[in-house]
C-alpha cells in the first residue's frame, strides 16, 4: 500500500482529468430549465455512473489488459499520449458544443446523465486509463480499498458540481471557467509527460 501523499496525487490527477469545474458550462446547458429536484437527480445518476465506471476499471482493468496481451508499459505510454491530447484540448479551449433537449422525460433525463455527461465527458478514456495504471501500482487489499475511497471522493465532487453548477457559473463567468480549465490542462500535460516517460523507460530499459 502506498502512502497518503501518493493517493492524494492520484485524486488530484483524476480531478484534473475529469475536470468537473471545467464542465460546469456544459452541465448548465444540459440542465437548463430543470427544477432543482430534477437537476439533483441528474447529478446523482451521473456521479453514480462515474463511480461504477471507475470501479470496473479498478477491479477488471488489469485482467482486460492480460486478456488482450497488452503490457502495462505499452498501456502507460498510450494512456499518456491520450491524456496529453486531452490536456492540449483543454489548453486551447476545445470543448464539445452540446445542446440540451427541451423535451426529455424522466428516463431520458437519466440517459443524458449517463451519456454524454458521465461518459465520455467525465469518465472518459483518459480517466479510465489513469485508474488502470494507478491500480497497477499495488496489489494489496489496502491499496484497492484506498483507491476505491479516492474514486468515491471523486464521484462526490461530481455530484456536488451538479448541485452548485448554477451558483458557480454565475460567480466565475465564462472567463473564470476558461482560466480554471487552462490551469488544469497545464497540470494534466505535466502528468501525461510523466506517464509517457515511465512507459518508454519500461519498454526500453536501456534508456533508463
Amino acid at each position: 500500500m502506498l502512502d497518503f501523499t501518493e493517493y492524494s496525487k492520484m485524486f488530484i490527477s483524476l480531478f484534473a482529468i475529469v475536470d468537473p469545474v471545467g464542465t460546469i458550462p456544459i452541465i448548465i446547458a444540459f440542465t437548463a430549465g430543470m427544477t432543482a429536484q430534477r437537476r439533483e437527480r441528474v447529478g446523482r445518476v451521473a456521479s453514480m455512473s462515474v463511480l461504477m465506471i471507475f470501479l470496473v476499471a479498478l477491479l477488471l482493468g488489469e485482467s482486460i489488459l492480460s486478456f488482450f496481451a497488452i503490457s502495462i508499459h505499452s498501456f502507460r505510454t498510450a494512456g499518456g499520449i491520450l491524456i496529453l491530447l486531452m490536456a492540449i484540448n483543454m489548453l486551447i479551449g476545445d470543448k464539445p458544443k452540446l445542446e440540451p433537449d427541451d423535451n426529455v422525460d424522466s428516463d431520458a433525463t437519466s440517459s443524458v446523465a449517463i451519456v454524454p455527461l458521465s461518459t465520455p465527458l467525465l469518465a472518459g478514456p483518459g480517466a479510465i486509463s489513469t485508474v488502470i495504471l494507478d491500480a497497477h501500482r499495488g496489489d494489496s487489499i489496502g491499496h484497492y480499498g484506498a483507491m476505491a475511497l479516492v474514486l468515491l471522493l471523486l464521484s462526490l465532487t461530481v455530484w456536488l458540481t451538479f448541485l452548485i453548477a448554477p451558483w458557480v457559473s454565475q460567480r466565475l463567468g465564462k472567463v473564470g471557467s476558461n482560466i480554471v480549465t487552462r490551469l488544469m490542462g497545464l497540470l494534466l500535460a505535466a502528468i501525461a509527460v510523466e506517464f509517457i516517460a515511465g512507459g518508454i523507460r519500461g519498454l526500453f530499459p536501456t534508456l533508463g
